[in-house]
């Protein structure tokens, strides 16, 4: 799996338009490890992800976590982030995109009733919903019944 899966897939764990959390069902949550070939490990895996979601933009998620990383040096080879769960592993993951220079285009929609996160692939990286079809379409709906009910109203 890329980096910027897991990544995603971890912070789409919950889907506040389903009402749903991975997280709140053991079974989920070992088919979702099991999936990913990932242990599940002792920390914080709800406070990493809410924090994770907040860096990204999530408006409604708690913005802090504290988790401790190893970096693995062996001789003749570069330094390596090393996860034995899947906080170190989506951490790793998250880091290696933030050196890349491509954190900034892991986003979460803007619509409230999505928040979804995604990877943003535009070429100029202006991409705000997770779907153009769905969230953006139903934005660009909403705002225009908006303007045309004002419209209405108003006596020329």
């Amino acid at each position: 799996m890329t980096d910027v899966g897991l990544v995603v897939d971890f912070l789409n764990t919950v889907d506040h338009d389903a009402h749903t959390d991975v997280l709140d069902d053991a079974a989920a949550w070992r088919a979702w490890l099991a999936t990913r070939e990932l242990a599940e490990g002792t920390g914080d895996v709800r406070a990493v992800r809410d924090a994770l979601r907040a860096a990204v933009g999530d408006p409604v998620a708690p913005t802090s976590a504290s988790v401790t990383v190893t970096v693995e040096l062996a001789v003749g080879g570069p330094p390596r982030l090393v996860a034995k769960d899947v906080v170190g592993a989506v951490l790793a993951a998250a880091s290696r995109l933030a050196v890349l220079g491509t954190w900034n285009r892991v986003k979460i929609c803007p619509a409230d009733d999505c928040r979804w996160a995604f990877f943003d692939r535009s070429r100029n990286h202006s991409r705000t919903w997770c779907s153009m079809q769905v969230c953006g379409n139903r934005e660009k709906a909403r705002t225009w019944r908006s303007k045309e009910q004002l419209g209405d109203r108003v006596d020329p």
